[in-house]
Parts: C-alpha cells; sequence; structure tokens
C-alpha cells in the first residue's frame, strides 16, 4: 500500500459529491482539469485528489485507442495497487467501475456510480454526464474498486 491512504474505504457520499462537482466539464483527452476539460481517468483522478490527496503515481500519455487489444488489464491492475478492489457484479454507491467497451478487450472506460443508480463518467462530445446505470452498461461492467481513506496526519 502506497503511503499517504489506507485501506478502509472513503465516504461514499464525499466520492459522489466530488464526482458530480464534475458535470459539465467538457470531454478532452488526457486532461484533469475539473470545469476546463476531463476524459473518464481525469474525472477518476479528480475525484481521487479531492477525497483521498495526490495522486499516487503519474499517468503515462496514452492514445485514443490504447488497449484494444492485449493481454493485460493495465487499469485494473493500476487500481489494485492503490484502491480497493470490490466484486464488480453487485458495486457499492461511490465505486469506480470500469468497463470493457469491446468484447474481449480490457477494461478502458471509467465512471463513478451514485447512490441513486446512476452513472457519472466523461463521455466523448458529451463531457461529464450523469446517465442511468443500464442494463448495457452492466454487461460491460468488469472491474469495480472503492476509492480508500487519506491518512489523518
Amino acid at each position: 500500500m502506497t503511503a499517504g491512504f489506507i485501506r478502509r474505504p472513503a465516504a461514499r457520499g464525499k466520492v459522489i459529491a466530488a464526482a458530480r462537482s464534475w458535470l459539465g466539464t467538457p470531454y478532452h483527452d488526457q486532461q484533469s482539469v475539473r470545469g476546463v476539460g476531463c476524459d473518464c481517468l481525469g474525472l477518476a483522478r479528480g475525484v481521487w485528489r479531492e477525497v483521498v490527496g495526490p495522486e499516487p503515481f503519474p499517468i503515462p500519455p496514452y492514445s485514443r485507442d490504447w488497449g484494444e487489444a492485449g493481454p493485460c488489464e493495465v487499469l485494473a491492475e493500476g487500481a489494485r495497487g492503490c484502491m480497493i478492489e470490490v466484486a464488480a457484479d453487485d458495486p457499492p454507491p461511490g465505486a469506480l467501475l470500469m468497463f470493457r467497451m469491446r468484447e474481449r478487450a480490457i477494461a478502458k472506460h471509467v465512471g463513478i456510480l451514485t447512490d441513486t443508480g446512476t452513472l457519472i463518467h466523461a463521455r466523448e462530445r458529451l463531457g461529464v454526464i450523469e446517465e442511468p446505470f443500464t442494463r448495457a452498461w452492466r454487461r460491460r461492467l468488469a472491474f469495480a474498486f472503492l476509492y480508500p481513506q487519506p491518512r489523518r496526519r
């Protein structure tokens, strides 16, 4: 476990409120600036900074088509090093969800489940939105993680 956070989950309400504060942020690849621009990973990173603190490691540049093929679950492996993995078949509110956008592809899209059964995520051309967590999204769900609590100083 990286220094700066612990294995107890952060308050779900705090995670969801942080995610909702990003609603309306325009979509922009590889960015993570609330109100200015972000992609789905940028949203997850921004919520991390607001809820947990400084990001645990730098995110290397990535292309739009990264992860279309290959055996390594890059996002899930990264999250396992700093988040709390939970069962993807019944994720709790406040969970960071990871989706496979194509069958047999690795998970490469993320969003945050709310307490009202909606999904907050960044979508190309739409920006950060909140929409129903539909059956179509559930079918694509591959992994779920909880944000950890920050360590008290």
